[in-house]
């Protein structure tokens, strides 16, 4: 699923990234990079959903197996849905992640995709030649 979606980058509010190892303990450096930016962007209450969304982007990056660093970008966008905050996270597979509901209320995975779905306004996949990016925009005014 190949998404093209018309997003500026917001020239004042600089974007955020780091480079991290492809192990589940990664999804905390990710998380304290979102958070202390929504704090200089004056965001915080987008911070419950932005930890649950960077969290599943990371643990997905790293069931893929690549063997170098992903790459986890924070920044400000506008896209057509309005103003955002756009979580990216670039692994080096290319295999594409499939939004599939649980089977049932007590299944442990498969869900990870549909709450990426259910808290953001829009979300997609970019592939090029060495790799995926996925990417999930959290509306910065409440609904």
């Amino acid at each position: 699923m190949t998404t093209e979606v018309l997003t500026r980058t917001e020239p004042l509010a600089h974007p955020a990234m780091a480079f991290l190892p492809y192990e589940p303990k990664s999804a905390s450096a990710a998380r304290e990079l979102v958070q202390g930016k929504l704090g200089d962007w004056r965001l915080e209450h987008l911070a419950d959903d932005a930890m649950l969304l960077v969290t599943e982007l990371v643990s997905n990056a790293a069931k893929t197996g690549c063997l170098t660093t992903m790459r986890v970008t924070v920044a400000r966008v506008t896209n057509p849905a309005g103003r955002a905050v756009r979580i990216a996270v670039r692994d080096g597979s290319r295999a594409l992640p499939v939004l599939v509901a649980a089977a049932n209320g007590e299944d442990e995975s498969g869900r990870g995709l549909e709450l990426v779905d259910r808290l953001s306004v829009m979300w997609g996949v970019e592939v090029d030649a060495w790799g995926k990016t996925v990417w999930a925009d959290l509306a910065v005014e409440r609904v």
